[in-house]
């Protein structure tokens, strides 16, 4: 339907690593003998900041103008009725407005032979906050796999989640907005907008598109070392890994078994 698919099909491939063959990797939790920032006076580092500032700055105002022409793009209305799996049995995607106008829609990779969600989507919908804070913009949040909902509702209890998850199988939601294809699933958002009983695909991105919504991501480009991953432009010396292969279910880091508190014990995380 989008045909969106045209590049990064390495990129794809390493991030449908099976949960299950990713499990063999070891993640190490120390950067111990990794080179260090340079070190200056107060001066000198207040000077290098006011210049990174000033690029900063100019990323925000560039996302800005992006923002703006995204919000002006043409949508196409939908002549398709798709009806989507959840707790509560079969919904109508009109449904899943919950009244609202707008709907973004999270492309959670779940392939109906797997036994548990992607690692990486599963990071995404760690750092979901509350919905109340959308809803108040009149906008709803789900996620939405093509794995049967019998294998979605565990899996949703073991990580604690509360956004509304449906499950496409029965449906050609996922192909026909290119969550599926080709045998692969890939992470994305959709976001469809509301008139009455007419409903309009608006946009959707996937990919390095979904970036933004990595929360630990985004902690982590403040830092020094940054994601320490092998395709970063770093210094040299500075700790770098292959990407995807040190994701985990938040319940599943070595570090978790080693690290106790009152709120990361291992019979908490169990």
């Amino acid at each position: 339907m989008l045909k969106l698919f045209k590049e990064g099909k390495d990129w794809v491939s390493a991030l449908c690593i099976p949960y299950n063959e990713r499990s063999r990797y070891s993640v190490e939790n120390s950067n111990k003998g990794a080179t260090m920032p340079r070190v200056v006076t107060r001066e000198e580092w207040e000077k290098a900041r006011k210049e990174l500032l000033a690029k900063e700055k100019e990323l925000t105002r560039a996302r800005d103008a992006l923002n703006a022409e995204r919000r002006r793009l043409p949508m196409v209305e939908l002549d398709k009725e798709y009806i989507l799996d959840g707790k509560d049995g079969k919904a109508k995607l009109i449904d899943l407005f919950e009244g609202h106008s707008q709907l973004i829609v999270y492309h959670f990779m779940f392939d109906p032979s797997w036994d548990k969600g992607c690692e990486g989507c599963s990071m995404i919908v760690d750092s979901m906050g509350h919905l109340a804070h959308l809803q108040a913009r009149d906008t709803s949040l789900i996620l939405v796999s093509q794995a049967p909902f019998s294998k979605i509702e565990p899996f949703k209890k073991q990580m604690g989640w509360n956004v509304p998850w449906f499950s496409s199988y029965d449906s050609d939601f996922n192909y026909d907005f290119e969550a599926t294809s080709d045998g692969v699933q890939h992470q994305g958002v959709s976001v469809f907008l509301r008139d009455g009983d007419k409903i309009y695909h608006t946009y959707s991105t996937y990919l390095r598109g979904v970036d933004i919504l990595f929360t630990p991501f985004n902690y982590l480009d403040l830092t020094p070392f940054g994601r320490q991953e092998t395709w970063e432009d770093s210094p040299d010396g500075y700790p770098q890994k292959p990407p995807y292969e040190w994701w985990r279910h938040h319940d599943n880091y070595d570090h978790l078994q080693h690290h106790h508190s009152c709120c990361h014990s291992r019979k908490g995380n169990s």
